[in-house]
């Protein structure tokens, strides 16, 4: 029997994708070229010579995980304003997870000159080496999110599909599928009537609401808790994209240290194609922490559970990786659903939509008497011998 997705996907998979990126790397660093102040100054990458090394997708504990460390050479070209050519080299002696997610080195960049130097080659040279070399870089951050894209169907078994191996997931177009299955695929069709509810997480933080605000929307620090790629200029209007391109939208509004609004859209085969859901985040500063409401509103019916498990797997659990202290969670969840209130308490709003679900301890009032009870069965203990012991016959005295 086939495992369920949740079990599935949280066992450690991996796929070598090394022929792939090779020439993903030869195909798409030759299409870059730049232009200079000056008329006819101009420079491009003309030949990807070598790429040495390892490029793996790795899935653990439902989480999709580039892997790579290369070593890549290639040729550069360029014309002056005279139109004299200008050749070089350039070697990149490791393009790595560990530099375009981690953020934790630069590259190095070894470029060397083979035309003889004069004043308009060496204006060349110095195109290649800021503006290319820029180029070169903006075009390397985008190698994560490509990989996932391509290939995490390959590993990544989805909630309602159970894709082969080495090939793509059916769409829904291609697919015959049974009663269930053509529902979806009419809700897929017809993206504005997609029944859809609200995920809300709560989780409190030890830590001030300027700071989690920043970790949210700063390009900067965002790859140190999401370990990829980010883009995020944090302006109204403008795209964002995170988890090396796992999640993409816009940016609604934004209101430093206070609120994030916020289209969110899940690059999974389970997130119906074109719908955006919204993404509402509020920090409330306490005196010494600070709490996060995560409100996705448009998340699609069915996929509840899948979202909350997201939300709190990547964000939530990903602030907690570099060292942010939770001090709790709550899940505000539709009275619709029914759940055990044992060991949790439940509490109702007042309109009786929704139910609060807390861990929580049982009220104060109740141990007391259990330790009451408990001190007395101590000491009928430890009193039982000697009150055994008085009882029996006194001995007389020997006179």
């Amino acid at each position: 029997m086939a495992l369920p997705p949740s079990t599935a996907n949280w066992h450690w998979k991996n796929k070598n994708v090394t022929p792939w990126a090779k020439d993903w790397l030869k195909r798409e660093l030759t299409t870059l070229s730049v232009t200079g102040d000056k008329e006819g100054e101009a420079v491009s990458i003309s030949e990807v010579t070598s790429v040495e090394g390892d490029v793996e997708l790795g899935q653990r504990k439902s989480k999709l995980l580039t892997i790579f460390d290369c070593d890549v050479r290639m040729r550069w070209s360029g014309t002056t304003s005279a139109g004299s050519e200008v050749k070089g080299t350039l070697s990149i002696p490791e393009v790595s997870h560990e530099i375009i997610c981690d953020g934790l080195s630069d590259f190095v960049f070894n470029w060397s000159l083979e035309t003889a130097s004069s004043a308009d080659v060496d204006a060349i040279y110095k195109l290649a080496r800021t503006q290319l070399q820029s180029a070169i870089e903006t075009k390397l951050s985008t190698l994560p999110g490509d990989i996932i894209a391509t290939h995490s169907k390959d590993i990544h078994i989805s909630g309602t599909s159970t894709p082969v191996s080495g090939t793509a997931t059916p769409t829904p177009s291609s697919a015959k599928p049974a009663a269930p299955p053509a529902v979806k695929k009419a809700v897929l069709e017809t993206v504005k009537g997609i029944n859809s509810t609200t995920v809300t997480v709560e989780p409190t933080f030890q830590a001030s609401a300027d700071d989690i605000y920043n970790l949210l929307t700063d390009e900067n620090k965002i790859p140190a808790w999401t370990r990829n790629a980010a883009v995020s200029q944090a302006k109204p209007d403008t795209e964002y994209s995170l988890f090396g391109g796992g999640v993409k939208g816009k940016y609604v509004s934004l209101s430093p240290g206070k609120e994030i609004v916020q289209t969110w859209i899940l690059q999974s085969p389970t997130w119906p194609s074109g719908h955006a859901a919204t993404l509402t985040t509020t920090l409330d500063q306490g005196s010494d922490s600070t709490k996060v409401t995560f409100s996705l509103a448009g998340v699609p019916l069915g996929m509840e559970e899948e979202i909350r498990r997201n939300l709190e797997g990547y964000y939530v659990h990903g602030f907690k990786s570099i060292g942010y202290v939770l001090i709790s969670v709550s899940r505000p969840t539709p009275s619709s659903r029914s759940r055990s209130s044992s060991p949790r308490q439940k509490r109702s709003s007042k309109n009786g939509s929704a139910t609060l679900e807390e861990e929580t301890l049982p009220p104060p009032s109740l141990f007391l008497p259990a330790a009451i009870i408990g001190t007395l069965v101590l000491v009928a203990a430890l009193a039982l011998p000697f009150l055994t012991s008085s009882s029996a016959p006194i001995p007389p005295r020997s006179t």
